[in-house]
């Protein structure tokens, strides 16, 4: 089997279960469990639309590509942005197909309206330094779609959160090369989360979800 680097590197959507609880990041992506809820099967049908892979559609000055594949190898990040809105301009980057040059924005869809903590924020800078890195260009805004409120927020791209970014991921990753699911404090947020029947919050301090499994596996 031919090693791939990228085989190895975390899911840029992760970032939103770990600033979510460190706990069910470790749950979805070091033990691979996972339980969808009505808010996971909503998330999935409003990504639909966005979800058809190399689609490209041409609008005006724009060029709109669905479920772009990007990944960042300083970063050792990868997934898959909704929309990236390619906008001509003459200072832009060129495009592979397509006369001139364009200027990337990532856009990202979600169910809900905006949060009050910057995991959204946070996972679209993510998506632009992964852009950033793949066409060698300068991305300073991108765009949330919130179905709730039906509407675009505009998101820049500034120091404090690419470097908010960079700290997060490596600390995933030092969770990740241990394989360590971290201890948690419970609080109403479980009640929201996907993976509170296998969570398990009453037996956390006394055993992983992992050896808990195991051994009704072995029983």
């Amino acid at each position: 089997m031919d090693y791939k680097e990228e085989d190895h590197f975390l899911l840029l959507s992760g970032i939103q279960h770990f600033l979510f609880c460190k706990r069910q990041w470790a749950l979805i992506h070091i033990e691979q469990q996972w339980e969808e809820n009505v808010l996971t099967v909503e998330g999935n049908h409003l990504h639909e639309k966005a979800d058809q892979p190399f689609l490209r559609e041409k609008r005006g000055n724009k060029l709109i590509v669905r479920a772009m594949p990007i990944k960042s190898r300083s970063l050792k990040i990868t997934g898959v942005c909704d929309v990236v809105e390619f906008v001509s301009d003459k200072n832009g980057v060129e495009i592979n197909g397509m006369e001139g040059k364009y200027t990337p924005y990532p856009v990202e869809y979600k169910r809900g309206k905006p949060k009050k903590n910057d995991s959204d924020i946070l996972q679209l800078t993510a998506q632009a330094m992964c852009l950033e890195e793949m066409l060698l260009c300068e991305i300073v805004k991108g765009y949330m779609f919130y179905n709730e409120i039906k509407h675009r927020v505009e998101v820049p791209f500034d120091d404090e959160m690419r470097n908010k970014v960079k700290f997060i991921v490596n600390e995933m990753y030092e969770y990740f090369k241990r394989h360590h699911t971290p201890k948690v404090k419970t609080g109403p947020f479980c009640k929201n989360c996907s993976l509170q029947h296998i969570c398990v919050p009453n037996l956390m301090n006394k055993r992983s979800v992992k050896s808990f499994i195991e051994g009704k596996i072995k029983e």
